[in-house]
């Protein structure tokens, strides 16, 4: 989708369609909803006093201007209470009227900067503005013959100001959102492909092809090369499964070995069937998308290629499916993972800890300064948290606070979750190290510390994306199936360390 800037008086704009935002309590008085309401004979002042237009967020109102300007129609889009506008709710508005843009069947419009003032500057709108537009206009149709039902996508936006001293800064913010936003959807199409379109070997495969597109070193271990590594907790999931499991290394900034890395790491899981402790029949096909923290992996490597960020990055993706079979691991067993540590299956479907403790002892030979996980890991996350934030504990109150704050700036909820010792208990094991599983109370606690045990020589931070990673309905920038979580809130993190002196 094309993103333009445009300086120009708001009442000249010629287009099939013009985006304007509007606050609960507001009066279309001054800026530009009061230049478009003064041309169009007050005709937005007076859905206001019929209370047809409250300024609700995300309400909206389609005026049509019948030539008193150069611009076809009008949107006007709510942005709810002024004391709650955030750069979430310009982007939630953005994608609401990308939205209403597409059932119009427009291929392009032109959108003022709706947001402005206050805590938010037009770098900060202009991107959350692009942000929301590129996630909103979003679907998945790869697999689809008839696309007759389907809405067609939109071309472009150009966004409108009349102020030249602001038009740098608009054009950055909306370059910086384009990238973000477009490393989600690319997110989104990963995860939404069928386990039979996305493979161990395909995920590499998309892996190596991003590396080569952007300039990245991308290197993949077969499975002899994990086992030369020891990396049996890996290798005992990846057991049952005739697709072989890969082991996805993707670096940035590779050759400059003067940085100490950060490390992301991503649940690849292309396919869960739960193993021999075999999940229920219904939903199960949901399970492709348990690779979406490798996807989010990809898709922050990505947005940071793209955004030269001066910092060197590492992306480390475990990838296999789960499946039953006459060689799957079974309950009872005990797997060595790459650091030593034995491991008690109490649970072929507790795999995601598995896989991602190899990686984790992979990260320690970059001796990063900081790592972070994320993975789709328990259903008792969704039980703790449901579906608006995602489960975060870590070892390094430093870096908890570091991606509490990327949270509140990308929108992307998160809750801190406590690593108690006394949790610990529930995975002590009679004949092993410890248990893959502590069994059903406070299931995501003691799937964190599992992961902790693997990760003591660095700062690390678990993110469980169980219950962000996918949607059931479409609500503003949240499109049905696959969410793309993770990418807009790790890339805030990584930029907000790229601003700071002394953590590149």
């Amino acid at each position: 989708m094309d993103i333009n800037v445009e300086l120009k008086a708001i009442r000249e704009v010629a287009s099939e369609l013009l985006v304007l935002g509007l606050c609960e309590g507001a009066t279309p008085t001054e800026g530009p909803i009061g230049a478009i309401d003064k041309a169009l004979g007050g005709a937005l002042s007076e859905l206001i006093r019929a209370g047809d237009m409250t300024g609700k967020a995300e309400q909206t109102a389609l005026l049509y201007t019948r030539g008193a300007i150069p611009a076809k129609r009008v949107l006007i889009v709510g942005l709810g209470e002024p004391s709650r506008l955030t750069a979430d709710v310009v982007r939630r508005a953005a994608a609401t009227a990308a939205k209403a843009a597409r059932q119009l069947r427009l291929a392009r419009y032109h959108s003022t900067l709706y947001g402005l003032g206050g805590a938010l500057g037009p770098a900060e709108v202009a991107q959350a503005l692009t942000e929301g537009t590129i996630l909103g206009n979003y679907s998945f149709t790869q697999h689809k013959s008839d696309l007759r039902d389907v809405l067609p996508t939109l071309e472009a936006l150009t966004l409108v100001q009349a102020d030249a001293s602001a038009v740098a800064a608009v054009k950055q913010g909306a370059s910086t959102g384009k990238i973000i936003a477009e490393a989600v959807c690319f997110v989104r199409d990963l995860v939404n492909q069928p386990a039979n379109h996305l493979t161990p070997t395909m995920l590499a495969e998309a892996a190596e092809e991003l590396a080569n597109e952007l300039g990245l070193r991308a290197e993949v271990l077969d499975e002899a090369q994990m086992a030369e590594l020891g990396m049996g907790a890996l290798l005992g999931v990846a057991q049952g499964s005739e697709e072989p499991a890969k082991f996805i290394v993707l670096e940035y900034n590779a050759e400059r070995t003067d940085l100490a890395p950060y490390i992301i790491i991503g649940k690849g899981l292309t396919f869960d069937s739960g193993g021999l402790s075999i999940k229920p029949s219904e939903g199960m096909e949901a399970m492709k998308g348990d690779m979406a923290g490798a996807g989010a992996t990809l898709g922050t490597l990505r947005a940071v290629a793209e955004l030269r960020l001066p910092l060197r990055v590492v992306g480390l993706i475990p990838a296999t499916e789960n499946l039953p079979s006459g060689r799957a691991y079974k309950p009872g067993d005990v797997l060595k993972s790459m650091n030593g540590l034995t491991i008690e299956v109490i649970s072929t479907d507790a795999e995601g800890r598995l896989i991602l403790a190899d990686a984790l002892e992979y990260a320690k030979r970059y001796r990063p300064r900081a790592v972070v996980d994320l993975a789709t890991l328990t259903g008792a996350c969704i039980i703790a948290l449901g579906h608006v934030a995602a489960g975060l504990m870590g070892n390094d109150p430093e870096l908890v606070q570091a991606l509490i704050k990327a949270s509140a700036q990308s929108g992307e909820k998160v809750w801190e979750l406590p690593l108690y010792d006394e949790y610990g208990e529930q995975l002590k094991s009679e004949i092993a190290d410890i248990k893959n599983t502590g069994g059903r109370p406070a299931g995501t606690i003691t799937a964190g510390l599992f992961l902790s045990k693997f990760a003591k020589d660095f700062p690390w931070a678990h993110l469980d994306i169980a219950g962000t990673a996918s949607s059931d309905t479409e609500k503003g920038y949240i499109a049905k199936g696959a969410t793309g979580w993770g990418v807009r809130l790790l890339v805030q993190w990584l930029r907000n360390i790229a601003e700071t002196p002394g953590l590149n």
